[in-house]
């Protein structure tokens, strides 16, 4: 017996040894159990209430269990963190991004999946709603099949799966595939999110028919219904705002502003979606798709509660490759267009640059800027009671940012993805 004891606190202890090489290491036993309480402090710690300088957060395995205004170290705790005195933020969490790391979710298969959001975590996105561009209706199984694995391991950070299409107006496609666009059908629609847990969220254009009772049948089924490559005007988006699609997909761009119609003065997509007060939207920040000019219009207009910030980023982001996902994609001017220069088709942008563009191109404060990653986010998608903020309870999705907005260290659900040597 003595010697079983001796095996058990030798293991026990190599588990410890791993935690603290960053490895998860959560081992219950009926007669013993092992957590780790990690400590960051001397940190500048964004919490609902503002910042806190010189505080401390601590947490223990994958949850925040405190947050202290001094700096004075834990005994309990098994790795204490000096943040030198930068800023520690929540994680970002991506409502928009199509792939990362050379794949594309498109892909359907566990390894696209799993190597796009590893991709965007080193840069910070710490829970992610993965986005299928226009697809087959095998396309979307495929996906949807490897998304529901995934959502049932808190650790995988994917949150559900984003359906950006394919019942959109042929006129605003963009880079969407023309031949996989089509009018809604209940048939196709229903059977996905019948038939799968994980979709969150299905963008569409408000003007075709179907639409509006598409959106009806989503609200009512908890997934959230966006307008998007769209012509759709005033009416158009008041009609969909009132069938639940109470969001708008990367504003400004795939619909109309004001514009003519002969002599006639009307309002378009983007008028409309101002004049519909409780409907949020997302921009693509990274300072091309939308000039930080427009990004700091939208932030004073729909205010940081009403604003996110998403990548709308291609499997060429965060790689070391020059080639799109996508044959018809090339990479130029930091951004993905079009070979025939006719559309912007989609980003090679990271978290950590939305950060960045937002506080030096929009001269957004950091605070907001990282609300508009991270809380915003996770209250128009429903998510707000475990993550989007630093508060105890939540999961510990952490980020630690210089005063130049670098990222220096990443911990997603209290896992260390990246730590640099300065801290």
């Amino acid at each position: 017996m003595r010697r079983f004891t001796f095996i058990i606190d030798y293991f026990l202890i190599f588990c410890v040894l791993l935690k603290k090489k960053s490895y998860l290491c959560k081992w219950n036993f009926t007669f013993n159990s092992i957590t780790m309480l990690t400590q960051i402090y001397n940190g500048q710690i964004l919490t609902p209430s503002g910042w806190i300088n010189g505080g401390s957060l601590l947490f223990e395995d994958s949850r925040i269990v405190e947050i202290r205004k001094n700096s004075h170290i834990e005994p309990r705790a098994n790795t204490a963190i000096n943040a030198l005195g930068m800023y520690v933020v929540p994680g970002g969490i991506e409502l928009h991004c199509h792939g990362g790391g050379g794949h594309d979710f498109m892909e359907g298969t566990m390894e696209a999946f799993r190597e796009a959001v590893l991709a965007h975590r080193k840069h910070g996105t710490t829970a992610i709603f993965p986005t299928l561009s226009s697809s087959t209706l095998p396309m979307m199984e495929a996906a949807a099949h490897t998304c529901d694995e995934l959502i049932e391991d808190p650790f995988s950070g994917v949150m559900g799966l984003h359906l950006e299409g394919p019942y959109f107006n042929p006129l605003k496609a963009g880079a969407q595939m023309p031949e996989l666009i089509r009018l809604p059908d209940p048939n196709e629609y229903e059977h996905i999110v019948e038939d799968f847990n994980c979709i969150k969220r299905w963008d569409s254009a408000p003007e075709l028919p179907g639409v509006i009772e598409m959106g009806k049948y989503l609200a009512n089924k908890d997934v959230l219904p966006s307008i998007a490559h769209t012509a759709a005007e005033y009416d158009h988006v008041k009609a969909a705002y009132e069938a639940g699609y109470t969001h708008a997909t990367h504003f400004y761009n795939g619909m109309p502003g004001f514009h003519n119609v002969r002599e006639f003065k009307h309002a378009g997509t983007v008028e409309a979606v101002y004049l519909m007060e409780n409907m949020t939207v997302e921009m693509i920040a990274d300072g091309i798709h939308v000039p930080p000019t427009l990004l700091k219009l939208v932030y004073h207009t729909k205010g940081v509660e009403r604003t996110a910030m998403v990548t709308d980023a291609l499997a060429v982001a965060a790689s070391d490759s020059n080639k799109a996902f996508d044959p018809r994609v090339i990479i130029e001017d930091g951004v993905c267009k079009l070979a025939d220069r006719s559309a912007l088709a989609g980003s090679i942008a990271t978290m950590d640059r939305l950060i960045a563009t937002a506080v030096h191109m929009a001269d957004i404060p950091l605070q907001d800027a990282c609300r508009m990653v991270a809380e915003t986010p996770a209250r128009i998608m429903g998510i707000y009671d475990r993550k989007g903020s630093l508060q105890r309870g939540k999961d510990a999705d952490i980020l630690i940012l210089d005063k130049d907005i670098k990222l220096h260290a990443v911990y997603s659900m209290g896992n260390r993805v990246i730590l640099d040597d300065k801290i």
